[in-house]
């Protein structure tokens, strides 16, 4: 199941006694945010939950999936997250075994 921008919605003016506008105004407000920082090639830390990164991706040689053959793909930005280790034990509460013990 995915969590939609409709149901974060219901949640918050559930859950802060919002009204539904007041709560839509408040989740776009908050996303534009991070758009916005991130268009501009800056991290988004969210404590407790993780982090968004801008990274830039060299020209590569890839392949046509359709016919196989070889093609150069641009030069690009992805964007990136890493979870925080609280909501990481969270999703998984074993911890990793630690390298090199």
């Amino acid at each position: 199941m995915t969590l939609t921008k409709s149901e974060i919605v219901d949640k918050i003016t559930e859950k802060m006694g919002l009204s539904k506008n007041q709560s839509v105004d408040l989740v776009e407000v908050m996303l534009e945010l991070i758009k916005k920082t991130l268009e501009n090639g800056e991290s988004v830390l969210i404590s407790g939950f993780g982090k968004f990164n801008v990274k830039a991706k060299n020209k590569r040689m890839g392949r046509n999936p359709a016919t196989g053959d070889q093609m150069l793909l641009d030069a690009r930005k992805v964007i990136t997250f890493t979870c925080s280790q609280k909501l990481r034990s969270l999703i998984d509460p074993v911890p990793p075994p630690k390298k090199g013990k």
